[in-house]
């Protein structure tokens, strides 16, 4: 377990080098179309700001965009206490407490470090949980906060962003932007085309794919605080039963939540950012004598 949390620290460091290859890629084939070297480096520079910017004001966005509103000790004893006591058994700084209003039982962990940290519930995942279920779904928030996640989400999302923006940059400078483009051979011209076209597509699977795997690391963390392997799988039996769309829905903050919260379709489970309930549920019933 505690294994897997420096691993995932680790692995830290090989995700950003691909987005930064990525990116860098994107650099290489405009200016190969241009003839100009000098180009890759400004738009690594320029990712790199934006990326910057985004690790700094994307938890506010997100919060933004769910409308989730701050709540204190008295607004919702319930859920702040859970929080509170999860926040103590971790040894990790009390984060900050937020109500989305939305029937659709859902959860969310956001912020850059423990100490910048915001924690969310929807009221529809306080309606359906007991105190037992309630307290695992947040302790596997927390269990983003405590193995960093938050930090590699924020990450990973202003460069997926950083990445897309820059494509479409270049497309549009490529065939809109003039320019003297006749001693580029038709073979590098078409290569660069499909660098930018299929930059963002790969950028977008490498962070599904740490979503993916660091949700499973969140439930067994979770387990792992509570105890209670049992009350997550049940938490994840109801949200099967009861689960349902948001009605503020985002592709951009989909991959912060405890369940997919965008409408159910094929595409949507082809790109999801969370593996299968069923899946989770398994893992934690499987794995149950080992927290």
């Amino acid at each position: 377990m505690y294994g897997a949390i420096s691993a995932n620290k680790r692995n830290t460091v090989i995700i950003m080098a691909l987005f930064i290859g990525l990116i860098s890629a994107v650099g290489w084939a405009v200016s190969a179309i241009y003839g100009q070297r000098l180009i890759t480096p400004w738009v690594i520079a320029g990712a790199g700001v934006y990326t910057l910017f985004q690790y700094f004001a994307a938890s506010k966005l997100a919060v933004a965009m769910t409308g989730a509103k701050e709540i204190q000790k008295n607004d919702n004893p319930r859920l702040w206490r859970i929080v509170e006591n999860l926040a103590i058994t971790t040894g990790m700084p009390m984060p900050k407490v937020y109500v989305i209003d939305d029937p659709a039982p859902n959860a969310f962990a956001t912020g850059r470090d423990p100490k910048h940290a915001i924690v969310a519930a929807t009221t529809g995942i306080m309606e359906i949980m007991d105190d037992r279920e309630l307290e695992a779904v947040m302790a596997h928030e927390l269990g983003h906060v405590k193995n960093y996640d938050i930090r590699v989400s924020m990450i990973a999302f202003g460069l997926v962003s950083a990445i897309g923006i820059l494509s479409d940059i270049a497309i549009r400078i490529m065939f809109f932007g003039g320019g003297d483009r006749r001693d580029v051979h038709p073979a590098v011209y078409i290569l660069g085309i499909v660098v930018i076209l299929l930059a963002p597509i790969i950028a977008m699977l490498i962070q599904f794919a740490i979503s993916r795997q660091r949700e499973f690391l969140a439930d067994a963390t979770g387990a792992l605080t509570t105890r209670d392997s049992e009350g997550l799988a049940s938490a994840l039996g109801k949200l099967g039963q009861y689960g349902k769309p948001m009605k503020r829905q985002n592709t951009s903050t989909a991959h912060l939540f405890f369940s997919n919260p965008l409408k159910s379709g094929f595409l949507s489970k082809l790109f999801s950012t969370h593996p299968p309930l069923e899946e989770r549920i398994s893992r934690l019933r499987k794995n149950a004598d080992k927290f």
